[in-house]
């Protein structure tokens, strides 16, 4: 992170930890979602109630109510449940068979519920009672008192809308987001990460500094990218495209859309075909589909051709622009889209050269970060529930795949952990988990080893001894997704771009107009060596053409007036070391080009 970015998230002194991490939190969170729903109930007798989970930082309850819920409503809500608690009710935990449960929910018409009782499995049910006045279906775990709670360690966010099982075809339903906290102070420290996460949103930056935008004609989900924009992935598609080059790997460029039995063949369809876009096409013989993958391209590339040997590994890199059908409500700027672009690769190789690339492409991984300034991640061995049937292929292949992963990250020594059920349906994944500068965690980059593929579209290579054997593929995208990968250094910078990065380097600021055909000549200069450079011909007053580059996060700033017209010199201002006088030109330009070329500051 740079200097000025990391200056403003003061040291973190009260730890957060996630509902996941603490049994306490957990029965916390979950009781303060029961008094929460009692507290709407009171208030609304109409509202009826579905469901209400923990989440990692709160808690929410998706209420069917016929009145919609305002700021107003929060703040009544909220003021009844510190009266629920005080009031310092036992939180009961009882058994009932599934028929007793079922008469209890008829009795108080909650159609909501039944549906919930269906999805249950096996007896006896458990409730949870809030005194002897409120009851819910409902696993736990709760705290034993309503008590236990602390009233100035709990509030109320926020109100969303949220379809019955996320359906869109289901009813509209309200969810009131909360969080619930053991202590103020942990209340206070959460409220201020998220004003800090607000002044960073990659949305908000995105529309300040003129990167992308989303247009409803358009679509949800489909960014456009503004020629400042293009420039920051042009410059990181070119970055990791220099990285590629060294390794070895080819580039490749596939096209957007294929035929459903491409898909077929590679189990896409029949896995993972909910998240693919409608059909084109009257059937699926004759069937096109939008790509929302690569892989089924890139091995079509290496089966054009009988290979040898000699040819493995084959490194085919691309990035691809793939589309994924995401649930309206699943969508978050960049972060979560229905187009994006993979800095996707698949590797070749023969099984004796598994473990060898496996861990350059780890290397090629954590070299990326580094640039990056991406240092504080580990790793997730993402692999299969085997009481899933979600996978295809044979035990020993998956066995084989996961035996790999782990002997890459205990080679390397990597921060790590199992993610049991988060593998691919094709095989398993190391996955980079990132922690950015307001201790959020991301999947960035992912690795994974593939043993299916090859075996579905009977892959083969010429061995050393004449045979046809099976290579094993490797999948890799160190970015993950363009459009992520953006949307999270938008936020982990807040906009301050270092210098190579950034979308315009330097701007030349001159005092009067006089000396504005000597700053076009200097930026003349920098574009004919690559740099990005603005003149500033605005004709506003210095002060205020300052603030605007400070505004728009420029990282260089070159203050040009009649002594620097004079000296052949430029008075330069940056982001992160702030005044450094007057320097020549060509010292300045020369300072400026090392600079960028090793993602460094001026």
């Amino acid at each position: 992170m740079s200097q000025s970015a990391s200056q403003s998230v003061p040291a973190e002194k009260i730890h957060l930890p996630k509902t996941s991490e603490s049994e306490n939190l957990k029965k916390i969170r979950h009781t303060a979602s029961h008094v929460m729903a009692m507290a709407v109930q009171k208030l609304f007798p109409k509202a009826q109630v579905t469901i209400g989970p923990w989440i990692e930082n709160g808690f929410y309850y998706d209420f069917d109510s016929p009145d919609p819920f305002t700021e107003k409503d929060l703040k009544a809500i909220k003021k009844e449940m510190t009266k629920i608690i005080k009031r310092k009710l036992p939180v009961i935990r009882e058994e009932v068979t599934r028929e007793e449960a079922e008469r209890r929910i008829k009795a108080i018409n909650e159609p909501y519920k039944l549906e919930i009782l269906d999805d249950i499995k096996g007896d006896p049910i458990t409730i949870y009672h809030l005194g002897e006045e409120w009851w819910d279906l409902c696993a736990g775990p709760h705290l034993e008192s309503t008590v236990e709670l602390n009233p100035e360690a709990i509030e109320l966010e926020s109100v969303a809308g949220a379809y019955w099982r996320g359906d869109e075809t289901k009813a509209q339903l309200q969810r009131i987001y909360g969080t619930a906290w053991e202590t103020p102070e942990q209340l206070a420290e959460y409220k201020r990460r998220k004003e800090e996460a607000l002044r960073r949103d990659h949305r908000k930056l995105g529309r300040e500094l003129g990167l992308f935008i989303f247009a409803d004609p358009v679509g949800p989900g489909l960014p456009l990218w503004t020629p400042k924009g293009t420039v920051l992935r042009s410059t990181l598609e070119e970055f990791l495209k220099q990285e590629q080059l060294k390794r070895g790997y080819l580039p490749v460029v596939t096209p957007h859309i294929g035929r459903v039995e491409l898909f077929k063949l590679s189990g896409h369809w029949q896995k993972y075909r909910e998240d693919l876009f409608p059909m084109m096409g009257e059937s699926e013989d004759e069937g096109f589909v939008l790509k929302a993958m690569n892989c089924p391209f890139h091995v079509q590339i290496y089966k054009s051709s009988l290979r040898s040997y000699r040819e493995l590994p084959l490194r085919l890199a691309e990035f691809g622009t793939v589309y994924r059908y995401e649930q309206s409500g699943e969508l978050g700027g960049l972060t979560r889209v229905r187009g994006f672009t993979q800095d996707d690769a698949h590797l070749f190789v023969m099984p004796e050269q598994l473990d060898d690339e496996f861990l350059k492409v780890v290397e090629l991984i954590q070299t990326v970060f580094r640039s990056l300034q991406l240092t504080n991640f580990k790793a997730r061995l993402s692999f299969r529930d085997p009481a899933s049937d979600k996978y295809i292929g044979s035990d020993e292949a998956w066995n084989k795949a996961e035996s790999a992963i782990r002997r890459a990250v205990e080679t390397l020594g990597m921060d790590h952990f199992e993610g049991v059920g988060e593998a691919a349906f094709y095989g398993p994944k190391l996955d980079f988990m990132v922690q950015d500068a307001l201790d959020r965690e991301w999947q960035l980059g992912t690795v994974q080893v593939d043993y299916n593929l090859p075996e579905r579209f009977d892959l083969e290579y010429v061995a050393k001894d004449g045979s046809r054997k099976r290579p094993v593929m490797i999948h890799r995208a160190p970015f993950g997704s363009l459009e992520r990968l953006v949307g999270i250094l938008i936020e982990e910078y807040a906009g301050d771009f270092p210098l190579w990065l950034a979308p315009v380097q330097i701007r030349l600021i001159t005092v009067t107009e006089e000396q504005l055909p000597f700053a076009r000549q200097v930026a003349d200069q920098m574009r004919a060596i690559g740099i990005r450079v603005e003149v500033d011909e605005s004709g506003e007053r210095l002060g205020k053409m300052i603030r605007n580059a400070e505004k728009e996060k420029i990282p260089v700033m070159a203050v040009i007036g009649a002594k620097e017209l004079e000296a052949n010199a430029l008075s330069i201002r940056t982001r992160t070391a702030g005044e450094l006088g007057s320097i020549a030109v060509d010292t300045a330009i020369d300072r400026l080009k090392k600079a960028i070329a090793h993602y460094s500051d001026f």
